[in-house]
């Protein structure tokens, strides 16, 4: 079966075509300023050369319906009509409570989602447009939601709640829900493959680390505790966005430079994170590069993320009374060989021991400590597509 996966944002659109049996990837792309002026579709179909077509896309409608016609072109295409498509995954990034796993979608999920929406107000309106649009353009064809929170609600009550009145948890559902659960699923599945062992059996710690990070306490395939909380920007130091901080700083700041609490949210949001400790820089080779150079701002943010990620790690080792594995993934997790050293140099404690040689190696799908190091540690990318699409193909396949 071809699964077709939307990741719908606010103006932009990635998408993959994956055959479920054989798992390749027979189309991916991107659309790119969605609603905006100089859109573009960055289209690239397996084995064939990849095509960028600036092209208007007023709606997301026109995107997808750009898609479409990429993916059937008789040139470029890689499927002679829409029929080939079995059916649509969607990423959607808040299930609240009620989802815990993939769910075909029809008006009553529709509705659902549409109630999560002031739980992630950036991020649901989009995956719903994206989820109608295929609606429209593909009648018939099962659509299936993939949610991101979904993953972690496995985490029992005493990691989920926050120590605020219970009910705030049971009228408005606060509480801790996590992010990024697809990859932390997929990479602690492919921990226990790379090492051989049933996945039953391993308490693995995965550090999802890109501009967006967290990290999830992964005991018997089940996730524990996790570093996000009610929204993604709860947790570690990240690109933009603080992490973890006093509540008490909202009201500070506000009151001291005459804001809201809305305009420090948004500070706390989009203008902190490494972006606030260097004064601008968000990119993590920028800021590797200038910290090899010396420069003390670049110095002191990278020591602030390795610490995050050091305590944190530490934090889940003790609620899972030991870890067997430790997986590093996403942009920075898997390209950084400095911050999985940095990490790692700080866990001897547990019995963790690098082998330099193949932490510089970079190499894919690898195990890069040392041999008789206690804890394993990994390097594996991410794969949140597939993922999706092997969610989306069993849930439907099961309904036949």
């Amino acid at each position: 079966m071809n699964i077709l996966v939307i990741n719908c944002g606010s103006s932009s659109l990635k998408f993959q075509l994956i055959n479920s049996d054989t798992e390749a990837v027979l189309a991916k792309g991107l659309c790119e300023r969605i609603g905006i002026e100089g859109s573009r579709i960055v289209y690239k179909p397996a084995g064939k050369e990849k095509v960028e077509i600036q092209s208007p896309m007023p709606t997301h409608t026109n995107a997808i319906s750009l898609v479409l016609s990429c993916l059937t072109d008789e040139k470029s295409g890689v499927i002679r009509s829409l029929e080939e498509i079995g059916a649509v995954g969607h990423r959607a990034i808040q299930g609240g409570e009620r989802f815990s796993k993939a769910t075909l979608i029809d008006d009553d999920v529709i509705q659902a989602i549409e109630e999560t929406t002031e739980l992630a107000p950036l991020h649901i309106p989009a995956n719903l447009i994206g989820i109608r649009v295929c609606q429209e353009l593909m009648p018939g064809v099962p659509m299936v939601a993939v949610f991101d929170t979904a993953f972690h609600q496995t985490m029992p009550e005493k990691a989920f709640l926050y120590g605020i009145p219970y009910r705030y948890y049971t009228d408005y559902k606060v509480r801790r829900y996590g992010f990024h659960g697809t990859s932390h699923s997929y990479v602690s599945k492919k921990t226990a493959e790379i090492l051989g062992r049933p996945l039953e059996s391993l308490k693995t710690i995965v550090c999802h680390l890109g501009n967006g990070a967290s990290i999830c306490a992964v005991d018997g395939g089940k996730s524990v505790d996790t570093s996000m909380g009610f929204t993604p920007v709860s947790g570690l130091v990240m690109g933009t966005r603080c992490g973890d901080v006093d509540p008490e700083i909202i009201e500070f700041i506000a009151n001291k430079e005459g804001g809201t609490s809305h305009d420090v949210m948004n500070v706390l949001n989009k203008k902190s994170g490494m972006y606030g400790l260097t004064d601008g820089l968000v990119d993590f080779r920028d800021i590797r590069a200038g910290a090899a150079a010396g420069d003390e701002k670049c110095i002191r943010a990278l020591d602030v993320f390795h610490y995050n990620i050091v305590t944190k790690v530490g934090a889940y080792a003790a609620a899972m009374n030991g870890v067997d594995a430790i997986a590093f993934t996403a942009g920075i997790g898997e390209h950084a060989p400095v911050t999985r050293k940095a990490v790692c140099d700080s866990l001897t404690y547990l019995g963790v021991k690098l082998d330099d040689a193949k932490n510089e190696a970079n190499e894919e799908d690898s195990v890069i400590s040392a041999p008789d190091s206690k804890v394993k540690v990994l390097v594996i990318p991410t794969n949140e597509e597939l993922m999706i699409a092997r969610e989306t193909a069993e849930l439907v396949e099961s309904l036949s």
